[in-house]
């Protein structure tokens, strides 16, 4: 896979990057992630990549000709030619089915990451092929995002890993629940005890009890997750508590 990230702050997305599993997976060839500064394909010698929006109002909109120039130089053509995604709180819902959507589907991204009152709407009408959030909350620009989005396709990419099983289990994978409670040595700590089905070394057991804390802890604090799950034909397993 190849990821563009196209940003103002090129080294908020770099510190990020060169660390732990992104790093490491770009060492190993398994990902290529290109960071460019937009104020680059800004022509005029101040470098402007903003401007007062018509009509008035508070902000600065990001203008169209840096940004068009910097998709059009980046983008590519033909078999090669990457999904362009804007990253803003107007988009659809980044979850898990769509970061495998995109790994399956996509070798070629392009990420355009937003700053002051968004980016001028006919960029997005003619050079966006998606609109992406990650939640219901605004935060001061686009990079952090693009970093989250760039974070779940990676390690979804078979070898970033390693353990190829572990990317299965985690909340949202599989069975689209919530992950259940995990444990490590020692088996007692400040009197909390590990729960002893985990301890018996009875494979099938601790999938049960696993499955069933995995349905508690969703019904507890993610139940529309649940409920979604039962319409398609779910059913719950009984809570295992021991």
């Amino acid at each position: 896979m190849k990821i563009d990230l196209l940003t103002l702050f090129p080294a908020m997305a770099q510190g990020v990057l060169g660390e732990s599993i992104l790093g490491r997976a770009q060492r190993a060839g398994l990902v290529e992630i290109r960071v460019h500064q937009i104020r680059d394909y800004a022509k005029d010698k101040h470098h402007t990549v903003d401007d007062r929006p018509f009509g008035g109002g508070p902000g600065m909109v990001m203008k169209a000709e840096p940004l068009v120039d910097a998709i059009e130089h980046l983008r590519g053509e033909g078999e090669d030619r990457a999904r362009v995604i804007y990253l803003t709180p107007e988009g659809v819902r980044l979850d898990q089915a769509k970061v495998r959507q995109l790994g399956k589907e996509h070798h070629r991204l392009l990420l355009v990451s937003g700053h002051y009152e968004g980016i001028d709407e006919r960029v997005r009408q003619g050079w966006i092929d998606e609109e992406i959030s990650v939640g219901d909350y605004v935060l001061s620009n686009g990079t952090l995002p693009a970093l989250t989005l760039i974070d779940a396709l990676v390690r979804l990419i078979p070898g970033v890993l390693g353990n190829e099983d572990s990317a299965g289990e985690d909340s949202f994978e599989g069975e689209g629940l919530l992950e259940g409670p995990q444990y490590t040595r020692p088996e007692e700590f400040r009197g909390m005890k590990v729960p002893g089905v985990l301890l018996s070394g009875h494979h099938a057991e601790v999938l049960k009890w696993q499955r069933s804390q995995a349905v508690a802890r969703t019904k507890e604090r993610r139940e529309d997750l649940l409920e979604e799950k039962k319409q398609a034909g779910f059913t719950p397993p009984k809570e295992i508590k021991k």
